[in-house]
């Protein structure tokens, strides 16, 4: 089981997200337990302020370290154990599937989710052991990459997800993104399913899928290819990937997302 402490100013933001479809059955299961701790709670002062101007100077709100602190060691009361303190950041380091996987393996996650121009540092320095950020984006407050942060996580707790290999399938799983799939129909409006699909041989299968993936990421996101660990199966496959290409000459927006009907 994977407990997960969200600690923000808007509580009310998480509803809806978390009462839906999968996360909803794994929160019936009790294979991921959610907690939403509205930081105001541990406010110190009459008018339960959470936040301060910045000592010197600038424009925008600080939230100050006092409740967070003590909201943290609510948890850390409670729980027995912060586990991964996460602070959800644009300046952290980017969410990723094997970050994720990483930390589906814990039994306790504490979330912060930032809001005004972010958290004092001194909470930063002090509780968090993780910055994360899910893009090179800024966002109003910390709530939505929290939600992205657990459903990203959540569905890799082993239980949670029907068929184990699903998320083992996933794109980025292996390194790459996934190969294109299909269902019934078989035709239809004229487009028609690819043969190979249909012709049972399970190894013709695995390596036309294992082409596409390859190809897939080659030209929506070669920067992947730098990093993934290939086998020797996928470097010949690749190779003659790139002979192809070459023969019908390379398109001029390979290692871009292409856009249709736009």
């Amino acid at each position: 089981m994977l407990n997960i402490d969200i600690l923000t100013l808007f509580s009310e933001m998480f509803s809806g997200p978390f009462d839906h479809s999968m996360i909803k059955r794994a929160r019936e299961q009790l294979l991921i337990v959610l907690n939403i701790i509205d930081i105001r709670d541990f406010s110190d002062n009459k008018h339960n302020t959470v936040d301060d101007t910045p000592y010197g100077g600038g424009a925008g709100m600080l939230m100050s370290p006092q409740p967070i602190f003590k909201a943290v060691e609510w948890v850390r009361e409670h729980r027995g154990t912060l586990g991964r303190c996460v602070y959800l950041s644009p300046d952290g380091e980017p969410l990723t599937q094997s970050l994720a996987e990483e930390l589906s393996r814990e039994s306790q996650l504490t979330l912060i989710c930032g809001h005004y121009e972010g958290i004092d540092q001194r909470v930063r320095d002090e509780l968090v052991t993780d910055e994360i950020t899910i893009g090179d984006y800024v966002l109003t407050g910390g709530e939505l990459p929290a939600m992205v942060l657990v459903d990203t996580v959540a569905r890799l707790v082993p239980g949670v997800l029907g068929e184990s290999s699903s998320a083992e399938e996933d794109s980025f799983s292996e390194g790459l993104l996934e190969y294109p799939q299909y269902t019934r129909p078989r035709v239809y409006q004229g487009l028609e399913v690819p043969e190979v699909l249909l012709n049972g041989h399970h190894e013709q299968i695995r390596l036309w899928r294992r082409r596409c993936s390859l190809l897939h990421t080659l030209e929506r996101r070669p920067e992947i290819l730098e990093s993934a660990e290939l086998t020797q199966e996928d470097k010949i496959i690749l190779k003659q990937v790139v002979l192809d290409l070459e023969k019908l000459g390379l398109p001029e927006d390979i290692g871009r997302k292409k856009r249709k009907n736009s």
